[in-house]
């Protein structure tokens, strides 16, 4: 298994629920293909003392995307501004 980090923009699709179906990276159309997760930080998890700020929540999912050729991955994306989606990792 590989992790790769990047900050690549994307273009994903949305369902009426905000929930990602759909994206496009590298050429290559995934379809998401099994259930996403949502990333941020967990509500009424204790933050550290060391933490002189709360964390901006991370509106994100990661999700498994296959592609029309078969290739599976696992993606994490966030919505760095409205309608603007980043890839941040890719799990193969």
């Amino acid at each position: 298994m590989s992790i790769t980090h990047t900050t690549e923009i994307v273009t994903v699709w949305i369902d009426e629920d905000g929930i990602p179906r759909r994206m496009f990276w590298a050429g290559h159309r995934y379809r998401v293909t099994d259930t996403p997760t949502r990333l941020g930080p967990e509500p009424g998890m204790p933050l550290s003392p060391a933490i002189t700020h709360p964390p901006s929540p991370l509106k994100g999912w990661r999700f498994q995307g296959t592609s029309d050729d078969g290739d599976t991955r696992v993606f994490d994306v966030r919505l760095s501004a409205p309608g603007i989606w980043e890839l941040i990792r890719v799990i193969d």
